[in-house]
């Protein structure tokens, strides 16, 4: 690396969700509002989770990390941009801007291991109900929550390590409120093709290998349901994977339409929208998707509301 150009650029201009200084205050609130409703949602599922000895089983587990994974990936992303706007200093250092990418490559890696993690537990749960308390045993779930981390860590420092290999020859602006990979490459005066073709095999595959994994878990649920011969065992077995497929369509949904859309058709403005769909509407939403279409985790959640307003 050019020693002399990296030294040079010791900052980056972020645009932010709307380069019309009119709308900052008003997407300040509205933000500001949304994340907040995150952490309390998703602190609520982890503290109802974990206070709650019904839900200490495999899909509760995983969906507690989730939560947890949710409230870092909007954190990595919305809080800089908050504090940008209030600032109205709209920069970021070169090492947070690295930084920020790490943690948010890596959050949202895991949020799509995760989703195939718990399809999986569903799928062991209703096609393999016998093997179950062996294929999802407790030493198995953190095996599988240690590798998650592990996978997505790796994911993510490479893409960090090799951003750290390319110069930027002068201070630009990247047409985000945060820094992700491809804005960020678009500034530099390097070759970027190995980057780019890190990002497409490696993103990819943590994208595309998940979502396969999950869909053929779904085809093997919706075959074992259409067996099932117990009168209502269908709808019951399907309630459990209700809430997890709501929050898999709403997040691949998002993830599809900011990465795979061709970019003539994907406007700046468009991946801007849809970034900040994934990255703070859809882990605002799956609390509430969670909590209102699962009779435990409501039953868990009116417990813990409870206790906490007889103790105050």
């Amino acid at each position: 690396m050019d020693g002399n150009n990296q030294s040079s650029v010791s900052e980056f201009f972020l645009r932010g969700i709307s380069a019309s200084p009119e709308q900052q205050q008003l997407l300040f609130g509205i933000f500001l509002s949304m994340y907040l409703v995150t952490l309390s949602g998703n602190g609520l599922i982890i503290l109802a989770i974990g206070s709650d000895l019904h839900l200490h089983t495999p899909m509760y587990f995983f969906l507690a990390n989730l939560s947890f994974v949710d409230m870092g990936l909007t954190s990595s992303t919305v809080t800089k941009m908050l504090v940008n706007v209030q600032l109205q200093h709209h920069t970021i250092s070169y090492a947070g801007c690295l930084t920020q990418m790490y943690f948010f490559l890596m959050f949202g890696d895991l949020d799509s291991f995760f989703l195939a993690v718990m399809a999986y537990d569903r799928y062991v749960a209703i096609c393999r109900p016998l093997y179950y308390s062996t294929a999802m045993s407790p030493r198995i779930c953190v095996m599988l929550l240690a590798l998650c981390w592990v996978l997505t860590n790796i994911v993510a420092l490479t893409h960090t390590l090799l951003m750290t290999q390319l110069s930027f020859c002068t201070v630009g602006e990247i047409a985000h409120f945060f820094c992700d990979i491809t804005p960020v490459l678009k500034l530099s005066c390097s070759d970027t093709h190995i980057n780019e073709l890190m990002v497409f095999a490696l993103g990819g595959t943590v994208l595309i290998v998940p979502f396969i994994c999950i869909v053929i878990s779904y085809i093997h649920i919706v075959s074992a349901i259409l067996r099932m011969r117990t009168p209502g065992g269908g709808g019951k077995a399907f309630s459990t994977c209700s809430s997890h497929l709501c929050v898999v369509c709403v997040f691949y949904g998002t993830l599809f339409s900011a990465y795979l859309c061709p970019p003539s058709v994907a406007s700046e403005e468009k991946d801007i929208a849809a970034a900040a769909m994934y990255t703070v509407v859809t882990p605002m939403l799956n609390p509430f998707i969670y909590s209102l279409r699962n009779k435990d985790m409501k039953g868990a959640l009116k417990r813990l509301l409870s206790r906490r307003v007889f103790i105050s």
